[in-house]
């Protein structure tokens, strides 16, 4: 049954990871790998027993969002995409309005794939464009230039249903004027959603290796900063407000994928490294496939799925990756779903401090008018801060 602060409430989606690229971005800290040679049939084999798996456990549930991501998706052959969603359509009731996001390289190579794959049932395409200038790429370690992008995005404009790309900013050496032209020219070839992501140094990356040599300087905090309010002040005034941190949309273009993470919903994961989150005989599981490849591979293979032993998640617990993901969004969570998945006011209070919430509303990064919870803007630009702070 559909009601307030359910899971159902939120959503349920299909998350297929596909983990190999041509190559590894040297700031890509995701569960991506470079092979010389991917048995394209095996890999449709597994992903499809994985996900026959996981659906006999979820019958009767309606389907509203597939993401194909990873790695590279764009260069799975369209056959097994097809292949995938044909096979999520014959195992859930599927609604008119089901959307189906893959993430693709703007390389030639992948846009010549966007007719097969549009044919097949995607209708949302995520591209990585990352910048709009050659020599950021270069710096990024993107197998595309500028014209590359440009022209891909045209493509992708022409083809599928809803397009959106990625841009990357507080690159070294970026200035504020210099980031306020690249976004002016993404705004001229956007569509309906851009998703735009500050530069962060993550351990185990190239980038991380050479930080630590001192051959990379981050730009200060202060041109951070600043970056980060012109791409909001930016943004906003195009019509493209902030649903999400780091995502930006016209009204009814949010991603509905994403969006059932961030409210918390539930969602099959199936592929190497995926997770999920499922609500199973009332109780809330945490799903984790095995992340190398060929393990995870073997592992279907023979038990027909690749999972690690699922967790139960407890109900503070829930509370917490609630909030979370759910002061991402600038709709903020409603305190009926906190109440559901705290088990009432009593379990609420125990894993929300009040006084901590009274206090981040006081300093001006929360606002809690009694009916949800929100970071506002202040909040949102610091909030591994506040969430710190306020999930101890």
């Amino acid at each position: 049954m559909i009601g307030p602060g359910t899971a159902e409430e939120a959503g349920f989606g299909l998350y297929v990871h596909w983990p190999f690229c041509l190559s590894k971005c040297p700031y890509c800290d995701f569960n991506s790998h470079v092979r010389d040679h991917v048995d394209a049939m095996a890999w449709q084999r597994a992903l499809i027993a994985e996900l026959d798996h996981f659906a006999a456990e979820t019958k009767g549930r309606t389907l509203t969002s597939i993401f194909f991501g990873g790695g590279t998706p764009s260069l799975m052959p369209p056959e097994i995409v097809g292949r995938v969603i044909d096979r999520a359509h014959g195992h859930w009731s599927v609604g008119e309005d089901l959307e189906v996001t893959l993430e693709a390289n703007p390389t030639s190579f992948e846009s010549g794939r966007f007719a097969a794959l549009r044919a097949v049932g995607v209708n949302r395409v995520s591209l990585g464009v990352q910048a709009l200038d050659d020599g950021a790429l270069r710096f990024l370690g993107r197998g595309h230039d500028a014209q590359s992008a440009r022209s891909a995005v045209a493509a992708a404009r022409q083809i599928f249903d809803r397009v959106s790309f990625d841009l990357i900013y507080a690159r070294p050496g970026q200035t504020v004027a210099g980031w306020q032209a690249e976004l002016d020219e993404a705004l001229g070839l956007a569509d309906g959603h851009l998703s735009v992501y500050q530069l962060t140094i993550e351990p185990g990356t190239a980038f991380a290796a050479r930080h630590a040599r001192g051959d990379l300087e981050m730009p200060d905090e202060d041109v951070q900063i600043a970056l980060y309010e012109t791409t909001q002040d930016r943004l906003n005034d195009a019509g493209l407000p902030a649903y999400e941190v780091s995502n930006h949309a016209r009204p009814g273009q949010a991603s509905r994928h994403n969006l059932t993470y961030w409210r918390y919903g539930d969602y099959v994961g199936i592929g190497p490294g995926a997770h999920g989150r499922l609500t199973l005989g009332g109780e809330r599981m945490a799903t984790r496939t095995h992340r190398a490849p060929e393990v995870w591979l073997a592992r279907v293979q023979a038990n027909g799925h690749g999972e690690h032993p699922r967790e139960t998640v407890d109900p503070p617990t829930r509370v917490r990756e609630a909030m979370l993901m759910g002061l991402r969004l600038a709709e903020g969570v409603p305190r009926y779903r906190l109440l559901a998945l705290a088990g009432g006011a009593e379990g609420l209070a125990s894993a929300l401090p009040s006084d901590r919430v009274a206090e981040l509303v006081a300093a001006g990064y929360l606002a809690d008018a009694g009916q949800r919870i929100v970071a506002t803007a202040a909040g949102r630009q610091r909030l591994n801060a506040v969430l710190s702070y306020l999930l101890p």
